[in-house]
């Protein structure tokens, strides 16, 4: 695995996606994804950028390894009809810029770091500010801005990074990888990192859906639940406060099924961009589904399930339709949502919270799955 350089010029001159198609020479085996790359691009100074296709009966999923970007999920609804359920752009140079994260892995560390310090073993660190305030998904430079190496495996792609020691203000060379698999209906997840020195990690999948089709004008016909039974409450900048505060009787309550349109309007400020706490701080956290989207017109349902201790629910309150996204589509506030499955925002800095440092000699080791279905 090697560090790549990611000072990308932003008049890169995309090349067509050039018909190189590789299939992975792995077992047959039942339910499990064909899978098929490609040259997405050329980045000067960094080389090209592959696409992966993975694809089952019902499903295709496209990656490409700029950032472990998932750019197209197609899948049916309930009358048979293929659509494209996330966000995203239709070439390079869109991704190369991606202001708001579409499909990306960020990290270092997902979320917001309160002022971009944090103490480790007695040695303070200070990160690059790149949200008001704050430090957001790996800094300027995070794991989301980076070419990954890349491989196939059965029924998927193994996507592998060295981030050096120093890399954004983060302590440690850590080695990760990204694994995404489809079988059947799932598209599953799995991270993994190692690193030199104390550090920091939190990594998630940062994908836009619209179960409606992207390039739908809002998800206010969506229907969400989440079983959890706190959320963190945060301040003026996005910041958890500390406490863990009960789901029920508040606006913040989806244990059973809500529709998004009617309870955005009780939600303070532009809507949902909070965590939901799936286990207590100090629990180990066992996978389950957590998190069920239902979309009635199109009969379209996503469940997630996963290992880590939070979601952040995302309702897309910071577009403003000034993107232009694939097919020309426009964006606009609340025309997706995003279900960051992850560890508790700002974790490094609250004791309270789940652990979120990773020690030499220590694996981080996390499962994500999207289950697509119709009724």
């Amino acid at each position: 695995m090697t560090s790549v350089k990611t000072s990308y010029n932003k008049d890169v001159k995309v090349v067509n996606i050039v018909q190189c198609m590789f299939e992975c020479k792995s077992k047959s085996k039942l339910g499990m994804a064909k899978v098929v790359k490609e040259i997405f691009g050329e980045v000067p100074e960094g080389g090209p950028v592959e696409k992966w296709t993975l694809k089952s009966s019902n499903v295709t999923v496209e990656i490409i390894t700029l950032g472990c970007i998932i750019t197209a999920i197609r899948c049916k609804d309930k009358n048979g009809d293929v659509h494209d359920v996330v966000l995203g752009y239709d070439d390079l140079e869109e991704y190369l810029a991606n202001p708001r994260y579409f499909g990306a892995v960020v990290g270092r560390v997902a979320n917001r770091i309160a002022k971009g310090r944090f103490v480790v073993d007695g040695e303070e660190y200070q990160l690059a500010i790149n949200n008001g305030p704050n430090a957001l998904h790996g800094g300027l430079r995070g794991f989301s801005k980076v070419i990954w190496a890349s491989e196939g495996v059965e029924g998927g792609v193994r996507l592998t990074l060295t981030s050096p020691d120093g890399d954004q203000g983060y302590p440690g060379e850590v080695q990760v990888s990204v694994t995404y698999t489809l079988e059947g209906d799932t598209l599953s997840i799995q991270y993994q990192a190692r690193t030199t020195k104390t550090t920091p990690i939190n990594l998630t999948n940062h994908s836009y859906f619209n179960l409606a089709g992207q390039g739908s004008d809002n998800i206010y016909d969506h229907i969400v639940s989440i079983n959890a039974q706190a959320y963190l409450p945060v301040d003026d900048v996005m910041i958890p406060t500390g406490e863990v505060r009960p789901t029920e009787n508040t606006c913040f309550d989806l244990r059973r099924p809500v529709l998004i349109g009617p309870r955005l309007k009780e939600v303070p400020g532009p809507g949902f961009d909070h965590n939901f706490c799936l286990s207590s701080a100090g629990d180990a956290q066992t996978e389950g589904v957590y998190a069920r989207v239902f979309h009635p017109a199109s009969g379209r349902v996503l469940e997630v399930s996963t290992t880590q201790p939070g979601i952040q629910f995302y309702t897309a309150n910071f577009l403003d339709g000034s993107f232009k996204g694939k097919g020309g589509a426009s964006y606009p506030k609340h025309s997706a949502f995003c279900l960051e499955t992850q560890n508790w925002p700002n974790a490094v800095n609250q004791a309270s919270f789940p652990n979120t440092l990773l020690r030499p000699g220590e694996e981080y080791r996390h499962v994500t799955r999207f289950i697509f279905s119709t009724i």
